[in-house]
């Protein structure tokens, strides 16, 4: 059951194959036999029951809300949940209970899905591969797949070192490994240059990105205001399409959602693409791309073109600009959104037997790590009334000339964009952390990062296993709240594919002999 559709489970619901209740069950049992990965911060294993006992009231009264209720979701602990911790992953906001609940989490709870927790992440959503958040790094699940297992040692030596794992991605790591690892069905990530798209990558699954306006961020707690969007985690299309519906539409608390009423979202299965345009960027064909990732670019391309699609070489000739650009608009907005962070309202307080301005300072030194800290600095920086015009005022012109690159292409006469998602497959821990937190980002978001800037829908899709048996993703661009088109492109990619389900089943039974060497991090439960 835990390995099927949103769809698929929702029938089930329906038919009383299976309970919410013993759905619920079944989700929160996974979760502890897998707490090793650490893709949780906070299980909400009452409010989640709770919430499956009022499920199963209205399927036997056949009163039921729609083709969520009674379904298991996890959320990225970057957004407000009422009543529930919201630490974005730092020391600074550990124990803080929001008064209400963002706008995505409440349209998902209204449509009667149930809350398994918050997830993990890097601190504030800085980051790319999870391993930077004050709970501790979070292990991708495909690091104990039985297929990435027989590549890296032989079947008669299953003691492994304990960091001799490999990273989910980021900065939604936790909300990929929930949904990897079966605990739940669908995750909300949050997306600023990546986020999403990257640890959908690495992990397996559907990572999509809606266009900028699509979905209300009220409740999401910001790290660049004007790149952030509320992301969606899936095992496959038509799973997120579902999401996609109930989440969309105008909010509003949020001035920036669309204003016009949004139409359901629907993802027919598509089966001619002949008339479809897909443009591969030269200026994506970087050195540092693998061959694997290279080789897998190349064969999709060659998929579309052998079932009748035209696929062409296309510009994108302010590329090589975008990661300096991304990261002073980053740091700039960052600087400022951390500013609330000052131990007055809310959220961690030194001593207070001190000046003002000394528990200010104590209290975010104390409160942030050193990335959070390294990216308030930089963008104080780029903010100074010195270097404003030559900083922040260039990166914006910088980021028009890149969102008009994406717009010249698609007036152009192309549909969709193909790219890779990232450089290369989920590497392991001791490798990831060998670069430094913003080196890392930069090489990470290479061909996220400047779809936020131009505020476009995009989708990391898993595409095949790499010679170790881990999975690749590749990633398709469409033109701004065209969602649906790029949804039904990437659908029928997905057909074409077939890509393999994670089998971590079976493995559970003995994770004493696999995970030895492990150090289990706690998972809090909220009663």
């Amino acid at each position: 059951m835990l390995g099927r559709t949103l769809r698929e489970v929702s029938v089930a619901l329906k038919q009383g194959q299976i309970t919410p209740t013993e759905l619920c069950r079944k989700c929160l049992s996974l979760i502890q036999k897998t707490k090793f990965l650490n893709a949780y911060i906070t299980v909400s294993e009452e409010v989640a029951l709770k919430q499956a006992e009022e499920s199963e009231k209205r399927y036997k009264q056949g009163q039921s809300l729609g083709i969520l209720d009674g379904i298991p979701v996890a959320v990225k602990d970057n957004f407000s949940t009422s009543g529930i911790q919201t630490t974005c992953a730092s020391n600074m906001l550990k124990g803080y209970i929001p008064p209400f609940n963002a706008t995505v989490v409440q349209k998902l709870l209204d449509q009667g899905a149930l809350l398994m927790g918050k997830t993990n992440l890097d601190e504030f959503a800085m980051g790319s591969g999870s391993t930077d958040g004050a709970f501790g790094p979070v292990k991708n699940p495909w690091s104990y797949s039985k297929q990435y297992q027989e590549q890296r040692r032989p079947q008669s030596n299953r003691k492994r070192e304990g960091t001799d794992w490999l990273i989910a991605g980021g900065s939604s790591g936790g909300s990929a490994a929930a949904v990897s690892a079966f605990t739940c069905f669908a995750a909300l990530g949050s997306d600023t240059g990546g986020s999403t798209r990257n640890p959908a990558a690495h992990c397996g699954l559907v990572g999509f990105k809606p266009s900028y306006g699509l979905v209300s961020r009220h409740g999401l707690i910001p790290l660049v205001n004007s790149m952030d969007v509320p992301g969606i985690l899936t095992r496959c299309v038509d799973d997120t399409a579902i999401v996609l519906g109930v989440l969309a539409g105008h909010d509003p608390k949020d001035s920036t959602t669309v204003q016009d009423p949004v139409k359901p979202f629907t993802v027919p299965s598509l089966s001619d693409v002949s008339k479809l345009c897909i443009g591969i960027p030269k200026e994506y064909l970087v050195p540092e791309l693998s061959s694997e990732v290279r080789s897998l670019w190349s064969k999709a391309a060659d998929l579309f073109e052998s079932a009748g699609a035209k696929v062409i070489e296309v510009s994108l000739p302010h590329t090589s600009y975008s990661i300096v650009c991304y990261h002073v608009l980053c740091t700039a907005e960052v600087a400022s959104n951390m500013a609330r962070f000052d131990g007055l309202e809310y959220g961690h307080r030194c001593d207070v037997n001190m000046s003002t301005e000394a528990m200010y300072a104590a209290t975010r030194r104390e409160g942030f790590n050193d990335v959070v800290r390294g990216r308030i600095l930089s963008g104080n920086f780029f903010l100074l009334k010195e270097n404003y015009e030559n900083y922040f005022i260039k990166a914006q012109k910088v980021r028009r000339l890149i969102a008009n690159d994406f717009v010249n292409v698609f007036n152009s006469g192309v549909d969709i964009l193909l790219t890779p998602t990232t450089l290369s497959e989920a590497v392991p821990f001791l490798e990831f952390i060998k670069e430094d937190n913003r080196t890392r980002s930069a090489q990470d978001d290479i061909f996220t990062q400047a779809v936020n800037m131009a505020g476009l829908p995009a989708v990391s899709m898993p595409a095949a296993l790499s010679t170790q048996g881990l999975p690749i993703g590749l990633q398709f661009i469409g033109h701004a709240f065209c969602d649906q088109k790029l949804l039904t492109v990437a659908k029928w990619f997905e057909k074409q594919v077939q890509f393999p389900v994670l089998q971590l089943q079976g493995l559970m039974d003995d994770c004493s002999s696999v995970f030895e060497n492990e150090t289990l991090p706690s998972v809090s439960v909220k009663q």
